[in-house]
């Protein structure tokens, strides 16, 4: 059962949206303009600067990649101004740096604050990664079927044939295979080029988005941010680590983890009450991205509390100086 630690969530939950739509408001001048770095650097920069506000002492736990050196917001940095409640904070300032490169959609600012020691350390490796919405009996998948079986289980769940389900997928190379399966099923498939926090979120809200189930193999750093948006909105994950060589096991015991082989539920990735914070950098199926106005920027952010699990959708316009 996960622990249940006051960390003063419900007043630092509007500070934590402030943050996210910090780092989406600085990443918009680079909306389409071809630079993934830069539009990652402000955002990081914006984000950074505003959990420096909060009176909190965080430790970045799930941070900008440990193995791209990025010189703000790595794992072990510590944020916020030193008072307050011990956190650990995961966070991607850009999800999806390559989508606002590009003008496309569902670029997201994401983080997530816990009571420190309850957010998986995941290390900057592969995860394999299965998720579904709220509702269904827990177990009703499992990393140990095959995609055929999911489908199947998750159509006789919801009463419908396996040709009304449909399944995001991250389109690459190494997912050619389950595609190829997938698509014998007769299953809908929604490939996405990048951001798959959003793709899991998308599961939580299966009546808005269509997507039933994600399935496929991605960054591990993501799936604890991933978990911890469907601790609040309700939903099942599990996730194991994929291990391309000798280096990377290493980094994976470097972070604690002593277990290569374990299949992480939701519940195990984060193992307390979690608040979640999104801004739409681009507009996507979860949220608008950022619109400029004359005068003005406004953003839309998803804030959401596993405590009450309360979601938020909120509009801020906000005056450009």
């Amino acid at each position: 059962m996960a622990k249940t630690i006051d960390f003063n969530d419900r007043m630092l939950s509007l500070g934590l949206a402030r943050v996210s739509e910090a780092a989406a408001q600085a990443s918009a001048a680079l909306i389409g303009r071809g630079d993934e770095k830069a539009a990652d650097l402000a955002a990081a920069g914006a984000m950074r600067e505003q959990l420096n506000m909060l009176d909190i002492r965080g430790v970045v736990v799930i941070g900008e990649g440990e193995r791209d050196e990025a010189p703000i917001l790595c794992i072990g940095e510590e944020v916020g101004t030193g008072s307050g409640p011990e956190v650990d904070i995961a966070l991607d300032p850009l999800e999806g740096a390559t989508l606002t490169a590009k003008d496309m959609p569902n670029a997201l600012s994401v983080i997530a604050m816990a009571p420190r020691g309850t957010l998986l350390h995941a290390p900057d490796v592969y995860m394999e990664k299965l998720a579904i919405g709220p509702g269904y009996p827990e177990g009703l998948v499992s990393l140990e079927m095959s995609p055929t079986e999911r489908v199947a289980a998750l159509a006789k769940a919801k009463g419908v044939r396996p040709c009304d389900v449909t399944v995001c997928v991250l389109e690459r190379p190494r997912h050619e295979e389950m595609i190829a399966e997938l698509r014998a099923t007769g299953a809908a498939i929604r490939l996405i080029t990048d951001g798959d926090v959003a793709g899991v979120i998308h599961c939580a809200e299966a009546a808005v988005t269509g997507i039933d189930i994600y399935m496929g193999s991605g960054g591990a750093p993501e799936g604890v941010l991933a978990a911890s948006a469907l601790k609040c909105m309700g939903g099942q994950i599990w996730g194991r680590l994929i291990f391309r060589n000798d280096a990377e096991r290493a980094r994976a015991k470097q972070a604690g983890l002593r277990d290569l082989n374990r299949v992480y539920a939701r519940d195990d990735l984060v193992t307390s009450d979690v608040i979640f914070a999104a801004t739409g950098v681009t507009t996507g199926s979860i949220v608008q991205g950022v619109k400029r106005e004359p005068g003005f920027l406004t953003t839309e952010t998803i804030l959401m509390r596993s405590k009450t699990g309360s979601v938020r959708r909120m509009i801020y316009r906000n005056p450009i100086r």
